[in-house]
């Protein structure tokens, strides 16, 4: 399903000349789209469909255990970005897995980061875009440096275009920046922002 709010909320921007939208404002007009019975994108996932689509997008697939690139080699790593089995095990060498099997992981760390990102939300406005952004980010850095992070707090406080610019401060990878992760944030952003 694609989101039907999206092109709201576009006009919407696009009237105002593109001002961001505050917490009120995001909640006012979802309840208007509620009464209306549009959906929300991705019901009832509500967003989690773009935030799959992000990460395998960036992380890519591969069925044999490698070392990952951006912290030295370890941990170790498969299918799409998974370190740990179905079981928590760690990822070791030589470990090879299904297509089957790595979707069906991807989609069960996706909604265990998914209930992360909406907890530490808590009861902020979050369009289904910010969502999906937002747990693409995490599944990339972890749910505890979102926690910390400015990104997070400029998002409860409503502040959608700082947020927004927070995007490109996570491009590191063992002190060195890389241009895998300047994409991949610049496309998170994008989500974010309800421009993809």
């Amino acid at each position: 399903m694609t989101d039907a709010r999206k092109p709201v909320f576009d006009a919407i921007r696009t009237a105002r000349r593109f001002q961001s939208f505050t917490p009120d404002e995001v909640a006012a007009i979802d309840k208007l789209l509620d009464a209306l019975g549009i959906p929300r994108e991705d019901a009832p996932g509500n967003g989690l469909a773009k935030a799959v689509e992000s990460i395998k997008r960036w992380e890519g697939c591969r069925l044999t255990a490698y070392p990952d690139p951006g912290s030295g080699g370890v941990p170790w790593t498969i299918g799409f970005g998974s370190t740990r089995d179905e079981q928590g095990r760690a990822i070791v060498p030589g470990t090879t897995w299904t297509q089957e099997r790595a979707e069906a992981r991807l989609a069960a760390e996706v909604a265990e980061f998914a209930k992360g990102v909406d907890k530490l939300i808590g009861a902020a406005p979050t369009t289904p875009g910010q969502r999906a952004a937002l747990v693409s980010l995490a599944y990339n850095i972890g749910l505890g440096a979102l926690k910390e992070s400015t990104l997070l707090r400029l998002h409860k406080e409503g502040d959608y275009a700082g947020a927004e610019g927070q995007f490109q401060r996570w491009v590191k990878a063992a002190g060195k920046t890389m241009q895998g992760l300047v994409n991949r944030r610049a496309a998170e952003a994008a989500i974010y922002g309800g421009r993809a």
